[in-house]
């Protein structure tokens, strides 16, 4: 090999021809492959099976869009200042995925690989020793004072309604592994050392599906991020229609209070 060749698995293109993933473009994948299954094959290099499809799909349509969220709503701000840059809006929508929203999904789906890898195998054979295993995790947790990954939400206090409809889909497909397992686990336990019950949200179960369809834990966020472009293209496409961003903008700037200033920090800050 010299030193000018770039192996790539991916995108090639002769004149006459492109192909992807060994596959002829034209011929094999457009028209023949659906997106969510060609994203899976472009993160795998390996052609996912339907059910791994539908999994991953599912996923991606938990995650697309859930309202005025802080990514929305700074992309319609961002178009309201800049209409001429779709790119720019859609990208600061995008930069806000981190660990309040969207991060949660990778966060989670590398705490139970943790958990998982540190206990190492046998894995648990049943249900009684995931929750044994969630026990002491939960435990653990607390003691370190520190939250676990995908346990609560801000709205859906009584139980997020995409987690149970992932759990299903993936028990469905034969595609509930350990990940899965685990994170039921917690979610039944852990009010013994709470004293109280959270929900199991929708972000948490997705990066536990992700992670159990052995996508790489280092891309969970990416799959999350890439469900989010559709959403953020749904609000721009509304925004079109029915803006608010100049609303949201006017309803701050007409309404702000000046008041004096107050250093920050020490006789330094």
């Amino acid at each position: 090999m010299s030193e000018r060749d770039y192996p790539t698995a991916l995108g090639a293109s002769s004149l006459k021809t492109i192909t992807l993933l060994g596959q002829d473009l034209a011929g094999d994948v457009m028209g023949e492959v659906g997106f969510g299954e060609l994203a899976f094959w472009l993160a795998t290099q390996r052609r996912p099976s339907p059910g791994e499809v539908r999994v991953f799909e599912a996923v991606l349509a938990a995650l697309a869009d859930h309202g005025f969220t802080p990514t929305a709503i700074v992309t319609r701000l961002t178009y309201l200042s800049a209409p001429d840059s779709v790119q720019g809006a859609l990208a600061a929508g995008l930069l806000g995925g981190g660990s309040r929203f969207l991060g949660v999904t990778e966060d989670c789906g590398r705490f139970l690989n943790d958990v998982i890898q540190e206990h190492g195998d046998p894995l648990p054979a049943d249900d009684a020793g995931w929750d044994a295993l969630a026990l002491r995790t939960v435990w653990a947790r607390r003691e370190e004072r520190k939250l676990i990954p995908g346990l609560g939400h801000h709205v859906h206090k009584d139980g997020d309604p995409r987690t149970p409809r992932l759990f299903e889909i993936a028990a469905e497909e034969g595609l509930y592994g350990p990940h899965l397992s685990l994170f039921a686990a917690i979610g039944r336990v852990h009010p013994q050392v709470l004293g109280r019950t959270l929900p199991l949200n929708g972000a948490g179960v997705c990066g536990a599906a992700l992670a159990d369809l052995g996508l790489p834990l280092e891309l969970l966020r990416a799959f999350a991020l890439l469900a989010r472009t559709a959403g953020l293209i749904g609000q721009l496409a509304e925004e079109l229609r029915n803006p608010v961003a100049n609303d949201i903008f006017l309803s701050v700037d007409l309404n702000n209070r000046p008041i004096d200033p107050e250093p920050y920090g020490g006789s330094h800050g």
